[in-house]
């Protein structure tokens, strides 16, 4: 078991303007799982590629267990790498694809049939041993693919979107079965993916990267309800924080006709930035579309259906709010008892709930 470290890492490729990771600072505990995670050309496989040795670091440093590796060879690491296409060989059994790297680095022959029992029990593929790779379903090959990871007992594990090629029903299986697993085994885990619910649902802490750049790295939870810029609030959550640029006047923001109050620690930091205007963050739970919202004294918006989108468990409604600048949000509603496009909706606010940043840089106001 190692810890990871990432030390002011940089890396730009030749001819690129701008580095594809910035001056990454971040560190892996000892057994936990770190998610990397960011829109397309964030960042976060190079990240995960400079970690493996497949990518040079042009300044800064990268440490395993305290030992810095920055110009050592991938084999030197002590890693073990799951790529995104399995990376089986088509022509070896299960077996010979647990054992290959086994062999490769001249492991007793009795050890190494016993290491890949070990893995196949653990991973329950006992019965597919003498397969081979054309014969099992995606799921299964992935579940190959981890024990070739695993029978190598690694100090550290790099996953590089593992679960991209399964269908949605297999994908959240098999991520509950990597994050029971990385329990068990213990091992320190840098898992690349860009669907920020599986990042949510799996990292133990998760780093968000915009154009190589470290934007945040916390618990979920966190990430979820302090988020510390707009890129962070607008990436994590689905459906998506909603946004809007709006009027303060020092303790409350117009949206629509109506003033709604905001946390009073966000405000006074907004108030002492001399803003008249802040960008309004508001998550789809804290709008709930409510018959008798306002009643109980409730901030509350009114607005118009456009959307209703009903998954059975949950019913998101897009509803636009009249104003200078029509504002568009999506809310939750009762799933028995949801609105129709064109209806004429109330919302209430959960205003304690509201986040306020700032509109030139984008950063949380208010702490």
């Amino acid at each position: 078991m190692a810890t990871v470290e990432y030390r002011h890492a940089t890396c730009t490729y030749p001819g690129m303007g701008s580095p594809a990771v910035a001056s990454l600072d971040l560190a892996v505990d000892d057994g936990e799982l770190m998610v990397l995670v960011g829109p397309s050309g964030s960042g976060k496989s190079t990240a995960l590629r400079m970690l493996a040795g497949l990518e040079m670091v042009t300044s800064g440093e990268i440490l395993i267990g305290g030992r810095v590796v920055t110009g050592a060879p991938p084999k030197a690491r002590d890693i073990a790498m799951v790529f995104q296409s399995y990376a089986l060989y088509p022509h070896l059994t299960v077996r010979d694809n647990l054992a290959f790297p086994l062999k490769q680095k001249r492991v007793p022959r009795q050890e190494r049939d016993q290491l890949v029992e070990e893995a196949a029990r653990m991973l329950e593929i006992e019965e597919m041993l003498d397969r081979r790779p054309r014969q099992l379903s995606g799921g299964q090959r992935q579940r190959v693919a981890m024990g070739r990871a695993i029978v190598r007992r690694p100090q550290v594990f790099l996953m590089d979107e593992p679960l991209s090629n399964l269908d949605a029903k297999l994908r959240v299986q098999t991520r509950a079965e990597i994050a029971a697993l990385q329990r068990r085994l213990g091992v320190t885990t840098v898992y690349v993916t860009h669907d920020q619910v599986e990042a949510m649902t799996l990292g133990q802490r998760v780093a968000v990267l915009r154009d190589g750049v470290l934007q945040q790295c916390d618990t979920p939870r966190r990430l979820y309800e302090h988020p510390c810029n707009v890129f962070v609030a607008g990436f994590v959550g689905s459906p998506a924080m909603n946004l809007d640029r709006v009027p303060f006047d020092g303790t409350a923001v117009r949206v629509g006709d109506q003033s709604v109050p905001v946390p009073g620690q966000a405000a006074a930091a907004a108030r002492r930035a001399g803003l008249t205007e802040v960008v309004l963050g508001l998550r789809p739970d804290a709008l709930v579309v409510a018959g008798d919202a306002g009643a109980d004294g409730t901030p509350h918006l009114s607005g118009v259906v456009q959307l209703v989108e009903d998954t059975g468990s949950d019913a998101w409604v897009h509803v636009e709010i009249p104003s200078r600048v029509p504002l568009r949000v999506v809310c939750r509603a009762d799933s028995r008892r949801l609105p129709t496009p064109g209806d004429a909706v109330p919302l209430a606010v959960r205003a304690a709930e509201a986040h306020l940043f700032d509109p030139a840089g984008g950063e949380r106001l208010g702490g």
